[in-house]
């Protein structure tokens, strides 16, 4: 099985190689096979790339909104005409059921492109009268050429969250998918330029840390995207710091998700499984912390187990497939290790936890969806994000002991509430420390709402009108139309 690409980078409109760059190995994480022999960015490549952004942005920048928008529409839609394509090398890539990625990873891709193509040309600055003739005004320019550094759960989808936003307001970018997944951000590269967008303005180009941060310390870059782990954001967010470029961090979680005793059952239980085990639980927004009030305890966990003993797991590219693996060895080895961690914890391992053997693909990084009970706040599971299909559930009685329980963590990304209860459920969100939450629902995120979180979740928004804030600096100007008066 196969997957290899004309080659390593996007750059400038075509596709560039370096064999001098270390070698990249892309593996099927069904298998453990590899599939695509990629090579990392030397620094010439680097270069080449961020001069070819720098150079295609200064024309791009004088373009009219709504003929940057244009383009970007028509990504999207070719993106949607190469759903079934893009889906089959995003779980070859990812090892993510293909029922996921033909509903939920280019379909994002496009939602985010199509959105931003739309509502850049309505997004503009503001007029001041000053009264008696002086007015002020201000203007949304570009920053200039921005990195964008992918995360390796929904590869294509982040290369769209970060490059709509940031090419509608009129900067190029340099994007370096995560080195477990590169090969769905240059497929998207091929659709911009089919669509009409001016080379240079869309590079990709691939590797490890080094090339992350080769990338985000460039004199030339004036702004870097991170979605990824709090130790990687810590890192790129000082080095960003030191030279005074914007940043967007988009981080790791261990989000509450609140069950109250009126909440419907079916739906908190399916929405619980949302939020554990959708692309075998490597989603950073993820409420693994699961607190159901008491007197819907047991019904509640009886529904959840018979469900989640249900989940189909194996070939990740048969459509009747639930669950794929994990994404490569060494977070099978954390998931397994945190589920033991678990058990000598205390926890009860009420279900799931193996690792199970599947005929033909017995170098797969499965686990089996699994929850645990009894679980105490102070337990590491409970505790430490680990991006996963590890449920915690724990019981709760009152609405201020909850609020205090869910909010003692140093994440704030994401957070949910399953009430028929309105008003508790707007009263309880709004006291929740976190950026991105959900009522009666769990880890939808249409491109209109803002994506992002609080204390260590990260800075900035993805999406919405705020992502085109982060992608723009904000000019104030003031105008005379009178005399000047000076005491001089």
């Amino acid at each position: 099985m196969r997957a290899q690409p004309k080659a390593s980078h996007y750059i400038n409109g075509s596709y560039v190689d370096d064999e001098q760059g270390k070698p990249l190995d892309v593996i099927y994480p069904a298998t453990g096979e590899v599939i695509a022999r990629l090579h990392a960015a030397t620094p010439n490549i680097v270069e080449l790339a961020v001069e070819a952004a720098r150079a295609a942005q200064i024309e791009w920048a004088r373009m009219r909104p709504a003929d940057r928008g244009r383009i970007l529409r028509k990504a999207a839609e070719i993106l949607r005409e190469r759903n079934d394509e893009i889906a089959r090398v995003e779980t070859l890539d990812t090892g993510k059921a293909i029922q996921e990625t033909l509903v939920a990873d280019p379909a994002s891709a496009a939602e985010a492109l199509e959105f931003f193509g739309g509502v850049v040309a309505g997004y503009y600055g503001d007029y001041i009268d000053f009264g008696g003739g002086p007015f002020g005004y201000t203007r949304r320019e570009p920053l200039g050429v921005c990195v964008g550094i992918g995360a390796w759960n929904y590869p294509i989808q982040g290369a769209g969250w970060k490059s709509g936003p940031a090419l509608a307001m009129g900067n190029a970018m340099v994007f370096k998918p995560s080195e477990n997944t590169p090969l769905s951000a240059l497929l998207l590269a091929e659709i911009f330029t089919e669509a009409g967008l001016p080379d240079g303005l869309f590079n990709v180009v691939q590797g490890f840390g080094d090339v992350g941060a080769a990338l985000a310390g460039h004199a030339v870059v004036a702004k870097v995207s991170v979605t990824g782990s709090v130790p990687t954001g810590r890192k790129v967010l000082a080095l960003a710091g030191s030279q005074m470029k914007h940043a967007t961090m988009e981080l790791g979680g261990k989000s509450p998700l609140i069950i109250f005793d009126d909440a419907d059952v079916e739906n908190a239980v399916g929405g619980a499984m949302l939020a554990n085990f959708y692309s075998t639980g490597q989603v950073c927004s993820n409420g693994t912390r699961v607190f159901v009030q008491d007197g819907i305890y047991d019904r509640f966990l009886d529904r959840l187990t018979e469900r989640t003993k249900k989940i189909r797991i194996g070939d990740p590219l048969d459509p009747d497939t639930q669950m794929g693996p994990l994404i490569n060895k060494a977070q099978h080895e954390k998931v397994t290790d945190y589920i033991d961690i678990g058990k000598n914890e205390g926890a009860t391992l009420h279900c799931g936890g193996g690792v199970p053997k599947l005929q033909g693909f017995d170098g797969g990084f499965f686990v089996e969806p699994t929850i645990f009970t009894d679980v105490k706040d102070e337990m590491r599971i409970a505790r430490e994000e680990i991006f996963g299909p590890v449920m915690s559930v724990l019981s709760f009685s009152r609405e201020d002991e909850v609020v205090t329980r869910a909010n003692d963590t140093e994440f704030g990304l994401s957070a949910g509430v399953f009430t028929q209860n309105l008003p508790r459920a707007h009263r309880v969100i709004a006291e929740i420390k976190a950026g991105s939450c959900w009522i009666n629902h769990y880890n939808l995120a249409p491109p209109e709402l803002p994506f992002g979180g609080f204390k260590q979740s990260g800075v900035g928004r993805e999406n919405s009108l705020a992502a085109l804030s982060h992608y723009s600096q904000l000019k104030a100007v003031y105008v005379e139309t009178g005399d000047v008066e000076s005491p001089y």
